[in-house]
């Protein structure tokens, strides 16, 4: 017994370490949303002389006419939803085919370009997707800079390699004879999908939604190329950056804004842990 309770030991101090160093950055966020710019820079680390000063830097940020707050929150909401709801379906659709279909050489060679395409960084495809995207506007008139359709459908393309690989194996322990019963029943391959398969795979799409949720909720760089610095669409991550100019940072408002841009997907995270474990759980024995 004594072994294992030293390496229990050994355990818990090395996840206390991880934990302590993942934190730090959101602890220092938080305590330095408490305070005014100047204190932030003589005093970054240390605790604030006034919590209420959290509350003065949110309205001040709320009411922000650079920030715009509830537009940008707006707008983060419906690229945010929008997104994930259609990653989720057409996922799960091209994880059920490519699964059902896997013994085919045709479903074997899309499914390595699925799992290929999640190592190619998004800094090699940032400038060309930029081109193609101006030039599919120009040609069949939808507008894909500068507009949630243009964001939505590379969030579309960028998160469907990940959902379809962890759809992918998690179909694949789906009993093939549900399928076979409802089709001897009449049932056409769109209702076998949402009747039967999609409903069971709720336990793995909890954990897809949140995955997805978080990058695409905090995400900077596609938004601010997409959409602009100064467009008439901004996320809340880009509007953050309106604090920021060539010779002024205002690091009370800069944090406090980060700050308020957390909340919501902390909120989210903390609700949905339970389902974010259970499904990965179910994927994993499955």
């Amino acid at each position: 017994m004594k072994p294992e309770k030293n390496r229990n030991f050994i355990a818990t101090i090395i996840a206390t370490i991880i934990a302590i160093f993942v934190l730090f950055p959101f602890f220092l966020v938080v305590i330095n949303s408490a305070k005014s710019s100047a204190d932030i820079v003589v005093s970054p680390i240390n605790f604030p002389k006034n919590w209420g000063q959290m509350f003065d830097n949110m309205k001040n940020v709320i009411n922000n006419a650079n920030f715009n707050y509830w537009s940008s929150f707006k707008s983060s909401i419906i690229i945010t939803i929008v997104s994930l709801a259609l990653l989720t379906v057409f996922s799960c659709m091209a994880a059920w085919v490519l699964s059902r279909n896997e013994k085919k050489k045709w479903s074997a060679i899309i499914f390595l370009i699925f799992v290929a395409a999640m190592v190619i960084p998004f800094q090699v495809v940032m400038l060309p997707i930029l081109t193609i995207f101006k030039n599919i506007s120009n040609y069949l008139g939808i507008p894909m800079l500068s507009s949630y359709t243009g964001l939505i459908f590379a969030y579309l393309g960028f998160g469907g390699s990940m959902s379809i690989f962890i759809f992918h194996g998690f179909v694949k322990g789906i009993p093939k004879e549900l399928e076979e019963a409802a089709k001897i029943d009449g049932c056409l391959h769109e209702q076998i999908f949402f009747k039967i398969i999609f409903p069971l795979m709720k336990p793995v799409q909890m954990t897809v939604l949140i995955l997805n949720g978080l990058w695409i909720w905090n995400d900077y760089l596609l938004p601010s190329i997409m959409l602009g610095l100064n467009g008439r669409i901004k996320t809340l991550p880009v509007a953050v950056s309106s604090f920021v100019g060539s010779y002024v940072k205002q690091w009370d408002l800069i944090l406090t804004a980060a700050f308020l841009a957390m909340i919501p997907i902390i909120i989210l995270f903390l609700f949905a842990q339970k389902q974010i474990i259970k499904g990965m759980m179910e994927g994993a024995i499955k």
